[in-house]
């Protein structure tokens, strides 16, 4: 057999990397130009299909289910492909990036899966991009263990039945890849993570008695969803693998998949897995598409906006009917916290709050639920044991009681809860925080005892915005403005510096950070996504 010819893909602008080459070998890159020159006119076809839709929203400010696609959610006899045994018992899955440390942490976390992350929880530097690939190629060769420099201590993988399943994330439709270039176009992100995770890993997945099985992550309608199932057919036929290999999670994180549910199903079937239930991404995306709906649409503080607020319960209810309707998993949503080293009684008061949001989510119906920290997962883990016992998973539940109503999915209004002047300084708060240590590379990061990722920040600036925008008053009486923005961000930015000290300071992008969250929470222009423009200050 000859050797593939050179790829048509240019690396530009990247520092060379430690064992790059096992991951940007010619016929991995030669792979992702294939499907960059396949698929990428239809991914811009569909991000400008989401600008007229946006626009539309803002013209009636309102959504329904889709009259078009009435047959399929009509038509009772289709389900999902049955679900393959490493993915069959979901009750607990970790969330994190794919460092090294990360990677065997998760895997030997004792969850059922771990979500290796390339989207939310990772600053795409090339760094981040290329050796993420590579710790997963050497997790599943077991060339993997890591030694931490502070501590000394080693971590190593457990014997390979205790593992956690691996579901990658790649990067969300929007985002480019400016360092691996056709023709002088950056390459999507998504298809440069799919594409060299799938070429790497699909066969030794299946030799490990295991597949190719993905989240994907901000899809928007039925028709992404389509897409990602022609990638998928395509990706199988390319390597020599059946076809229903592969295996792919939706994130049901905006708006309007929430009234696309059973469609995006449906365009998946032979590869779907199932979808989940989010909560950050799920309201950023509500404000952005009704940013112009008036008071009816705005949100209160973030924290105050719970799973069991009525249109957050329409939103999970319908998705857990909608999963267990057609053989699908539904999966909950995040237990965000970090537990402290130094105070058993913030532990024990937050423990008690995510033994209770996870009884809440198995008592619906979930099959499995999110996790950011190991010492989560037993908590997580007993509220489902609880319900499931030795059932793998509960989609028998078909929750026909459930019936919601589209108005049901954005009646914000119902809520009693207001904006407050803490909320405000909260955003500002984790905003600056998160954004400041994205621009140096980290994109899981612990903020006030919470793993918090790219949806915490997109939310905080969100509401900032809104709440501008749309005239809030706070309960002491002063009007959001962004003078007032500017000040709450000024008073952070000084705290910050005399709580770090001022070498510390210099050190980090504080300024940066600063500077972007008002840009993207004070712009009458409101970015789609602020990891647009952060993208283009980070450097690597």
């Amino acid at each position: 057999m000859s050797a593939p010819a050179p790829s048509p893909l240019a690396v530009v602008e990247a520092v060379p990397l430690p064992r790059q080459e096992e991951v940007l070998t010619d016929a991995a890159l030669a792979f992702v130009a294939e499907l960059h020159r396949r698929f990428t006119p239809r991914r811009d076809e569909l991000l400008a299909r989401r600008a007229e839709r946006r626009a539309e929203i803002a013209r009636t400010s309102t959504l329904g289910f889709l009259p078009e696609t009435a047959a399929i959610r009509a038509d009772d006899s289709w389900k999902v492909a049955p679900a393959p045994a490493a993915l069959n018992d979901r009750r607990v899955e970790i969330t994190g990036p794919t460092d090294r440390k990360m990677t065997i942490n998760a895997l030997n976390s004792g969850a059922k899966v771990w979500l290796a992350d390339f989207e939310d929880a990772s600053a795409p530097t090339w760094e981040n991009v290329v050796l993420g690939q590579l710790n997963l190629i050497d997790a599943y060769s077991r060339n993997i263990d890591f030694t931490d420099p502070r501590s000394g201590k080693s971590y190593a993988l457990k014997p390979a039945g205790e593992l956690a399943t691996v579901v990658m994330r790649p990067r969300g439709w929007h985002l480019e890849e400016r360092h691996l270039t056709f023709e002088g176009r950056p390459v999507p992100g998504a298809l440069v993570d799919f594409g060299l995770y799938f070429f790497h890993n699909a066969q030794r997945l299946i030799d490990l008695g295991k597949g190719p099985y993905f989240y994907l992550p901000k899809t928007e309608s039925h028709l992404e969803a389509r897409l990602w199932n022609d990638i998928f057919v395509f990706a199988q036929d390319y390597v020599g693998i059946p076809q229903g290999t592969v295996r792919a999670t939706v994130l049901i994180e905006t708006i309007t998949a929430a009234y696309e549910m059973e469609e995006i199903l449906y365009e998946l079937r032979d590869h779907a897995a199932g979808l989940n239930a989010g909560r950050w991404d799920y309201l950023f995306s509500i404000v952005k598409n009704f940013r112009d709906g008036g008071a009816k649409f705005v949100l209160p503080d973030r924290n105050a906006v719970t799973m069991t607020a009525p249109f957050m319960r329409a939103y999970t209810e319908l998705l857990v009917r909608t999963c267990h309707k057609r053989g699908a998993h539904a999966i909950g949503g995040m237990a965000a916290f970090i537990p402290s080293r130094k105070d058993a009684e913030v532990n024990k008061v937050a423990f008690e709050k995510v033994k209770a949001d996870k009884d809440r989510e198995a008592g619906d119906g979930f099959d499995g639920s999110w996790v950011a920290h190991p010492d989560l997962v037993p908590i997580a883990m007993a509220s489902f044991d609880a319900v499931l016992g030795e059932k793998p998973n509960q989609k028998d539940r078909l929750r026909e009681d459930v019936h919601v109503e589209g108005p049901e999915l954005i009646d914000i209004a119902s809520l009693d809860a207001k904006p407050t002047y803490d909320g405000l300084r909260n955003a500002v708060q984790v905003g600056i925080r998160y954004i400041e240590a994205w621009l140096r590379g980290l994109g899981a990061v612990a903020i006030f005892n919470l793993m918090e990722d790219a949806a915490t920040a997109e939310i905080s600036r969100s509401q900032i915005w809104q709440w501008i925008n749309a005239g809030v008053v706070f309960e002491n009486g002063e009007p959001a403005t962004p003078e007032l923005a500017r000040k709450v961000a000024a008073e952070e930015l000084a705290a910050i510096r005399a709580e770090i000290g001022e070498e510390a300071f210099a050190a980090g992008k504080w300024q940066q950070a600063h500077d972007l969250l008002l840009h993207v929470s004070l712009d009458a222009d409101y970015a789609d996504f602020l990891t647009l423009p952060a993208y283009d200050q980070l450097v690597g």
